[in-house]
């Protein structure tokens, strides 16, 4: 549903709303991005009207957002690099856009947006924190009144530069925009601090006549089709927009779909990730056709529209048309605003985007959960976006694992195998001391390798049966699958008898395509139930 008529009051003003918080951002992202304002604003409208009329998520406001433009200020500085200017390398940098455009659209068709959720969250945090000091860094040299370096690593190292020719109204300038920005919202929300910010900042630049760098003009009326350049790209340079593609393809994704689920938790809905993918990749195709910087779901934008009383699709597409109405009819204005007052903004969004309590309980969470934000965060702010991602989530999940190995290791007992508590269909069965029952429980990985490596070495001699109960073991790895063959192995080598039941489907696959069955543990010792299980034991002993 693209709108509801007895909601339509309400969706024109969330996104109207929003469109008011979003546009001194998109101005601000978009020189950030090393494109220019106009290259914000393009991309606002373009995603924020098509990702809402295509995707999944009926309240969300798309637009630039922090750590998509900080992934585009990185194209546009390979691009310079590779080309000699921006004018001969603009190509490149709108190949990319539109490359992540379409292979995002890929992975909504795939399906990948259901596997978000299993990001560990000090990769999340790390990676947001490390996108909020990256914006705040890159901002520094703006508020001290020059143009910034590309990298957070030159601004650090050169920051005498700035500091020996030090702009002080623009420096004033900007922490009044911050503090305004900050505060205002204290006095009342009834108006975007935002807006107030820009206002406040730029009038007062005019007002007193300051010398400040500004944004300068911007060109009016509908952009043009950028298709010359993007066609215009030599092939030597595929391989990389491929790779930019990608980063931004899965950064979007990642952003909007966190973006999702805060909209699904404020209005109880449930978003379609697969759409809102597909929604998300069309509107950054667009903006790029168009020169504009990709976007994606804006969480501040989306929870202000929402509280606006946005519950369809208009109000996320009512956001970017406002600012396509300010761009014909507000863009002169554009040009008088002070660098220095967007730099006093976006320092503003840096701040919010850090994970502040990730960071205080660095302290109180397991050492292996703390390092890993510690290098998502340092490698997002000092390396590749989706490298340090990458990084994370595999240190992650090998820690995780060895957590789950040490456990297992600590629940071995090597030197004497204790009898286990019985199930309840247990409790009746009569059997001897040369019956041993092993409970397996959960998904059986390398992580648990040394349990079965300790049954074989501590049965003891009196026991001549093992009867292994899989009914809660739902999964089996190739690590696992080796361990228990090898395990059985061991045991028949001994002249044990194992006996297998509860087998469900894809363990008893795997244990047959390795001929574990039949040829170690024959048809009649592996059992659907373990009733069937129990009249085998009594059928043996009489």
């Amino acid at each position: 549903m693209i709108f509801d008529k007895s909601n339509l009051k309400g969706d024109l003003s969330g996104g109207f709303i929003a469109g008011i918080i979003a546009l001194p951002l998109a101005l601000a992202f978009g020189v950030q991005s090393g494109l220019g304002a106009a290259a914000g604003l393009y991309g606002a409208i373009a995603v924020g009207i098509f990702a809402a009329l295509f995707g999944g998520t009926p309240t969300q406001a798309s637009g630039p957002t922090g750590p998509m433009t900080v992934v585009s200020a990185s194209i546009v500085a390979f691009a310079i690099e590779a080309t000699g200017s921006i004018e001969a390398g603009l190509g490149i940098v709108l190949l990319s856009f539109l490359a992540g455009g379409l292979l995002q659209i890929g992975l909504g068709l795939l399906g990948v947006g259901k596997y978000i959720r299993y990001f560990p969250y000090p990769v999340v945090s790390g990676f947001m924190s490390g996108v909020g000091l990256i914006i705040i860094s890159l901002q520094l040299w703006p508020l001290l009144g020059s143009p910034s370096p590309k990298s957070t690593l030159k601004v650090f190292t050169n920051i005498a530069e700035p500091l020996s020719n030090l702009n002080a109204a623009a420096l004033g300038l900007g922490l009044l925009t911050l503090a305004v920005n900050i505060v205002f919202p204290k006095i009342t929300k009834k108006v975007p601090s935002v807006l107030v910010a820009l206002i406040v900042g730029t009038v007062a630049a005019h007002l007193f006549h300051l010398d400040v760098p500004m944004i300068g003009e911007i060109p009016s009326g509908l952009p043009n089709l950028q298709l010359k350049s993007i066609l215009s790209v030599s092939p030597q340079y595929y391989v990389t927009i491929l790779k930019f593609g990608m980063m931004l393809a899965l950064l979007g994704s990642i952003d909007s779909l966190l973006t999702s689920v805060i909209a699904d938790n404020v209005t109880k809905t449930r978003h379609d990730s697969r759409r809102e993918l597909i929604g998300q990749g069309i509107g950054n195709m667009i903006a790029a056709v168009f020169g504009g910087i990709p976007g994606a779901g804006a969480t501040k934008g989306t929870v202000v529209n929402i509280n606006a009383g946005g519950k369809t699709r208009l109000s996320g597409a009512s956001h970017g048309l406002f600012q396509l109405a300010a761009l014909l009819g507000a863009g002169a204005f554009v040009a008088y605003i002070p660098l220095c007052v967007l730099a006093g903004l976006l320092i503003s969004v840096g701040v919010a985007i850090i994970d502040y309590r990730g960071l205080k309980h660095l302290k109180d969470v397991p050492r292996a959960d703390a390092a890993v934000l510690v290098l998502v965060l340092v490698w997002t702010v000092f390396g590749n976006l989706v490298h340090a991602v990458a990084a994370g989530i595999v240190l992650a999940s090998l820690l995780f694992m060895k957590q789950c190995g040490d456990l297992a290791e600590a629940g071995t007992v090597v030197t004497k195998l204790e009898r286990e508590t019985p199930w309840e269909d247990e409790r009746g069965l009569q059997t001897d001391e040369s019956v041993y029952i092993k409970h397996l429980d959960g998904p059986l990985f390398f992580g648990f390798s040394a349990q079965f490596r300790a049954i074989a070495e501590a049965l003891p001699e009196e026991i001549s049966t093992l009867i292994i109960r899989m009914e809660h073991v739902p999964y089996i790895d190739q690590s696992g699958l080796y361990t228990l063959e090898d395990a059985i192995l061991n045991l028949t080598g001994k002249g044990k008898t194992v006996v297998l039941t509860g087998l469900q489907s894809q363990c008893e696959d795997m244990l047959r395509k390795i001929k574990v069955i039949p040829e170690l543990v024959p048809e009649e010792r592996v059992f659907k139930s373990f009733t069937e299980c129990e009249e085998w034991l009594n059928k043996r002993a009489s």
